[in-house]
């Protein structure tokens, strides 16, 4: 095969945007990280929010040798009183989220709960766009999170709103493992 056509076979890396106040955002992406899986790809996970916790997803992926995944937070943030240390822990994700990036290991990135972090105030929304401009041309990135800042949108080449039409927590009904954790 000659060089031309290899540079024709090379691919273009997606970055797709997963919002909405809906249940299944990270599920979404977790599916497409199982689907990269089965071909053989690298896969990296950078939680940002998520503390830790037996989520069954997490005790799967030591699993699968392709599967690289970071918890880089505290847990949920609603304790206001903390919020250096959330900003700090925040810019720590990010900068490894950066570094696993840059380093052209991986076929597709997750980026899940990112969206939270210009919400909150912890991160500038250009140094997201940033990253996701500059990533290298293969890579694919999926960001998770609700309420996406416009940037993100923008940057993104597919973007899914998941709404919530009914949801079994209003009806009273508690987190199930298996389901929701």
């Amino acid at each position: 095969m000659s060089a031309e056509e290899k540079s024709k076979k090379k691919v273009k890396g997606r970055v797709i945007l997963n919002t909405g106040h809906g249940k299944g955002k990270t599920t979404a992406a977790l599916g497409t990280a199982f689907r990269a899986l089965g071909h053989q790809q690298r896969v990296c996970v950078i939680q940002f929010l998520k503390g830790q916790g037996d989520y069954g997803e997490r005790l799967l992926a030591d699993q699968f040798p392709n599967l690289d995944w970071y918890i880089c937070g505290r847990g949920f943030v609603f304790n206001r009183e903390k919020i250096e240390e959330d900003k700090r822990v925040a810019e720590e994700g990010f900068a490894l989220a950066k570094e696993k990036v840059e380093s052209d290991l991986y076929d597709l990135v997750i980026l899940d709960e990112i969206t939270y972090l210009p919400l909150f105030g912890f991160l500038d929304v250009e140094r997201i766009v940033d990253l996701v401009k500059n990533k290298p041309e293969r890579l694919s990135i999926i960001m998770t999170g609700r309420d996406a800042h416009e940037a993100l949108v923008q940057v993104a080449d597919t973007v899914s709103v998941i709404d919530p039409q009914k949801h079994a927590f209003n009806s009273g009904v508690k987190a199930q493992k298996g389901i929701e954790f």
